[in-house]
């Protein structure tokens, strides 16, 4: 029998977790919910689940803490969770690492729905599982970026991100192409969005901060790979 995927849930409102937990309990999930930050922490850097549903205000160590503490060494997905529903503390959970933000108050169905979406980025392409251009390399089956033999330490969505452009070097595609393509059409975010997880995945790709030589801009269009004349 196939193993239920696990989620850690971390949300110190005892109403709200119960909630949260029973939804995605009833949608197939196995999970474990814990009420402190560090418990968090030391939980979703275990090794054991799948996900983390982690809310941002937390006794003991907040949840902007615990996304930055586990992005120094892991991929696990993050879906956090707010009660601050400005578009500029969502992009600033999303430049910590987070793949998807949930503002509260929200309806548990969409929590699910999201929940799925991310999941989904996770799975390898059925198709095509690995995509490489000068140098860079995205294989899905093994959860694997690396750049010339150098493994980056992606998230699951900048791994998305970068498998999207991959599939066409040169071509420019527009924010919402990459919602689309990369996020999914059930995605709900704003060209703000992406533009923070381009970021984070420019960061991390290109060798020279300040110079990019794969992940390109086109102003008032979108982005796409450089072209060899590029770099």
């Amino acid at each position: 029998m196939r193993r239920r995927p696990r989620i850690l849930v971390v949300e110190d409102e005892t109403k709200t977790a119960a909630v949260v937990t029973r939804y995605l309990e009833g949608a197939g999930f196995d999970v474990e919910a814990v009420s402190e930050g560090h418990e968090g922490l030391r939980k979703a850097s275990s090794g054991a689940f799948e996900l983390v549903v982690l809310d941002r205000m937390l006794p003991g160590l907040d949840g902007r803490t615990i996304c930055r503490r586990l992005r120094e060494g892991s991929r696990l997905p993050i879906v956090m969770l707010t009660a601050k529903a400005s578009e500029d503390d969502r992009i600033g959970g999303l430049e910590l690492g987070a793949d998807d933000y949930v503002t509260k108050p929200f309806s548990p169905r969409e929590l699910v729905a999201r929940v799925r979406a991310v999941l989904r980025r996770v799975g390898p392409d059925a198709v095509e599982p690995r995509r490489s251009w000068r140098g860079v390399t995205v294989d899905l089956e093994r959860a694997e970026a690396r750049r010339e033999g150098e493994e980056l330490a992606l998230t699951v969505t900048e791994m998305r991100l970068l498998w999207t452009l991959l599939g066409a070097p040169g071509r420019v595609f527009s924010r919402d192409e990459l919602m689309d393509r990369a996020l999914g059409p059930e995605f709900d975010g704003s060209e703000r969005t992406v533009d923070a997880h381009v970021r984070n995945l420019r960061r991390k790709l290109e060798p020279q901060r300040g110079r990019p030589r794969y992940l390109l801009t086109v102003f008032g269009r979108g982005y796409r790979l450089g072209d060899e004349e590029d770099g």
